[in-house]
């Protein structure tokens, strides 16, 4: 493969499962040093224990800034500095017609979607270019260019987040920091399980197994990572597309 992380710092949130943890596992596997951040301490720990001595788990909820902040400093301390960044903590649940929505709890994927991912730029920035730059990457979807039922926190929150991808990096990139989002279709996670129970929209209805690995996912961060995707900086590098996936090596 094309991409080689020796000697390089990543911190990825919602690491606990799905495309966080692939990240993980993958990016150490190219030789990266890991720092796994999510709520659930027994699940990260436990994936850093698997990885070894290059992953440090660090409980983390990206709703709050004062914790972002710790995790960026656990991972400074720790590993002498950070490279990357993957914001990939992301929630859809629950999932309501807008008129029938709870206020609070659409709040509340506000607060995990949006002001997550402000909350890892705002820490992570200045990290990274103590670092001398490096690579953040923000978990998009195809939900920031369009609209489906049920969907509006959602579908907000990452139209937000495309914002911020684009802002961050415009503001950055003379630093030698590049900002890029990563939009991976529909991925076989535990999300999917919850927008299936749902039964709204289309997506609720597609087959199991028309959904890609969160294994797919975690190469394309890797990938993202490189020269080779620096054409994609400042927008969304989507996933469904199969030159797109050609080019990280995920299809012939």
């Amino acid at each position: 493969m094309r991409v080689d992380l020796t000697g390089k710092t990543a911190l990825i949130t919602g690491a606990s499962r799905g495309i966080g943890e692939a990240a993980a596992r993958i990016m150490a596997g190219y030789g990266a040093r890991v720092v796994l951040a999510a709520r659930s301490k027994s699940d990260i720990e436990r994936i850093a224990a698997e990885i070894g001595d290059a992953a440090l788990a660090v409980v983390c909820d990206v709703s709050r800034y004062d914790d972002v902040q710790a995790a960026v400093d656990a991972t400074v301390e720790h590993f002498g500095g950070l490279n990357v960044l993957v914001n990939n903590a992301g929630i859809i649940d629950p999932i309501a017609r807008l008129d029938q929505s709870d206020p609070e709890a659409w709040g509340r994927v506000i607060d995990t979607n949006v002001k997550g991912v402000y909350h890892g730029l705002r820490a992570g920035i200045p990290a990274m270019k103590r670092s001398g730059g490096g690579v953040a990457i923000n978990i998009s979807s195809g939900a920031a260019i369009s609209t489906l039922e049920g969907w509006s926190h959602y579908c907000a929150s990452k139209a937000a987040v495309l914002s911020l991808t684009r802002a961050a990096h415009a503001e950055n990139m003379q630093d030698n920091i590049r900002v890029v989002g990563l939009s991976p279709g529909t991925v076989a996670t535990e999300m999917q399980r919850t927008i299936k129970a749902s039964g709204i929209n289309p997506v609720a209805l597609l087959n199991w197994a028309w959904h890609i690995s969160p294994d797919w996912a975690g190469e394309a961060i890797a990938w993202l990572t490189t020269d080779a995707a620096k054409e994609h900086d400042g927008g969304d590098f989507s996933l469904k597309s199969k030159e797109n996936q050609r080019a990280i090596g995920l299809v012939a």
